[in-house]
């Protein structure tokens, strides 16, 4: 119970601080042996079910806009809300597409604590990068379908353990000239569909499977935990983004894969 509650806490955390969800989850399981078969895909299923919650329980506002704008999706003077879905909707193409051609190469190649380090460092660098080479003084509203396409890209290279959805996709926006406040909350709306996805064929592939009440009470704890810190990290993460630089985030990463190296070459 309590290592399902601390990986809660660590999905909650790392889904949507840039510092990679799939690498936390990689490496605790390194560094801490937490190898149990309890905690296998249907326990990440429920952890992404949690920070699902937390999504929708943030943004519940704008989601409830989106879906009272969808039938003038198409229409040619589409609000702010109607317009948002069609952003969020080729957005989350990429993704798709990398996921449908490549996930299974990723699952067995690419979730190893080595390929996670180095995903991490690159992506410090790139955060580093997105600070010193733009002010960002657009917001969300001035997204183009261009601009959407790029971060949909951002988010698909976050398929790759380490890179981290929140951290690619905000550093992208960034260099694109957005405020950082902005393209984090357009990176969560963005991550709906691509968690509701991921969950989705995770489902799938466990149809077949009865966990019983003891690995249920398992998946209701890392769940709600997930979910209850999720929706706080989300909530003080864009306070803080509104007045501090990424660069702290940047550190940890390296730092994070530094001694991920140093215990692999022990």
């Amino acid at each position: 119970m309590l290592t399902a509650a601390l990986l809660g806490v660590i999905q909650g955390l790392t889904e949507f601080l840039p510092v990679s969800s799939s690498a936390h989850l990689i490496l605790a399981r390194f560094f801490f042996g937490w190898e149990a078969p309890e905690f296998g895909l249907a326990f990440d299923v429920a952890l992404h079910v949690g920070t699902l919650v937390a999504i929708l329980a943030y943004f519940w506002r704008d989601i409830a806009a989106m879906v009272a704008a969808l039938p003038s999706v198409f229409s040619s003077d589409a609000g702010p809300s109607a317009r948002l879905i069609r952003l969020i909707a080729l957005g989350t193409v990429p993704a798709i597409l990398v996921g449908l051609l490549f996930n299974d190469y990723i699952e067995a190649r690419l979730r190893t604590p080595v390929v996670a380090a180095g995903a991490l460092a690159m992506g410090a660098v790139l955060m580093l990068i997105a600070e010193r080479a733009t002010s960002g003084r657009r917001d969300e509203a001035s997204l183009t379908m261009a601009d959407a396409l790029l971060i949909g890209v951002a988010q698909a290279a976050a398929l790759i353990p380490g890179v981290s959805r929140s951290g690619s996709t905000i550093a992208v926006g960034m260099l694109l000239g957005v405020r950082r406040e902005a393209a984090a909350r357009f990176t969560f709306l963005l991550a709906i569909p691509a968690i509701l996805a991921a969950a989705g064929k995770e489902s799938i592939e466990l149809r077949h499977t009865h966990p019983d009440a003891h690995l249920l009470t398992l998946f209701a704890v890392g769940a709600g935990v997930s979910a209850l810190v999720g929706y706080l990290t989300i909530k003080y993460f864009l306070r803080f983004l509104a007045r501090h630089r990424l660069d702290v985030f940047a550190y940890y990463r390296l730092a994070l894969a530094a001694v991920t190296l140093a215990r692999l070459a022990l």
